[in-house]
Formats: C-alpha cells, structure tokens, sequence
C-alpha cells in the first residue's frame, strides 16, 4: 500500500489504527454535512475504515488518512464510488477534512497527490468526484484540480441531487506540464 508526503501532509492508506482519530473528526457535522447532515456515530465509522481496508485490498488503492503535523485530520484519495452506479465503471477522487482543515488548501493539495499517483503511477485514464451542488467548497477544490462538471443526477438512496465533476488524464497531463 502506498504512503504518500506533500509538502505539508502525510498521506497514509486509512487503517484500523486510524479509527479514534477519525470518529472524531467524521462526528463534527460539518464533516459530513453533505449529504448526511449530521456527523457520524462511532459505528459509523467502525463500518466506513473497514471498507477503507477492503477496498485497499481489493484494489491496490483506496483512500488515505490525511496526516499533517501527526494529527489525523480526515481522509482523501481514491475510491471506486459503488454507491452511485450509473457513473460505473469509475473511479473517484475524494476529501473530508475537520474544518481545523478548512481553507488552507490542503484538500486541493491531498487531492492533487491522489489524482497525480492515479494517473502516473496507477495508470487511470479517467477519475470523477462527485459533490451536491450547493457545497461549494468542493466543487472550488474539483475546479482548482481542472476538473469539470460532466452529469448532475439524483443519489440512488438519498434522492438528493448530485453533481459528477471529470479530468482525463491526459487533461490533467497537459495541465501539469503548463505548471
């Protein structure tokens, strides 16, 4: 499993190790506002690190606990998003951050990392993220990483609208040599 640094984070695959620091942080509401509205009980997160580990697994990528200065401050990376099944097959680029975590960048530069390891190292020619269309703040981060809104549709068992952004990795290619 690979372990990724940035310039200020440590990019780890999440592990049964990270399940404190994460029930922590997936209960503040803010978290998982979209779509849940409300944050996570223990439980919850019990179930969400161990489909992290299954996915790793299954895979040979998943999502990674976002780590800066030894504080676990949420999750990013790729995922194949099963929960909404007319985007399959798929894979997706994704984010939840404390909001200690908020408005730094540090979203853009974990998901950058995710998508630079999907397209270079992994060899994925196309990766989604997927957001509802009033949270903003993620739909700026899929903007900021060149991706574009390709299909809205409605979430399968929350009936809540959903917005599916994309970058090609030979878009993400020709953008990287432009920076």
């Amino acid at each position: 499993m690979t372990t990724v640094r940035t310039d200020r984070l440590l990019l780890r695959p999440v592990a049964r190790d990270d399940l404190d620091a994460l029930a922590e942080v997936f209960a503040v509401p803010e978290v998982w506002w979209f779509p849940m509205q409300r944050g996570l009980e223990r439980s919850e997160t019990e179930e969400f690190v161990a489909r992290q580990e299954q996915h790793w697994a299954a895979h040979g990528y998943g999502l990674w606990a976002v780590v800066e200065e030894e504080r676990v401050l949420g999750f990013a990376g790729l995922s194949v998003p099963y929960f909404l099944p007319e985007v399959l097959p798929a894979t997706e680029v994704g984010w939840r951050l404390h909001p200690d975590g908020w408005g730094r960048g540090l979203a853009t530069e974990a998901a950058t990392a995710a998508l630079r390891w999907g397209f270079d190292d992994l060899g994925i020619r196309r990766v989604i993220s997927i957001t509802m269309p009033d949270n903003e703040a993620s739909s700026a981060v899929m903007g900021r990483l060149g991706m574009e809104l390709s299909l809205r549709t409605t979430h399968p068992a929350r009936g809540v609208d959903l917005a599916v952004y994309a970058i090609e990795s030979t878009t993400y290619g020709e953008q990287s040599a432009r920076s």
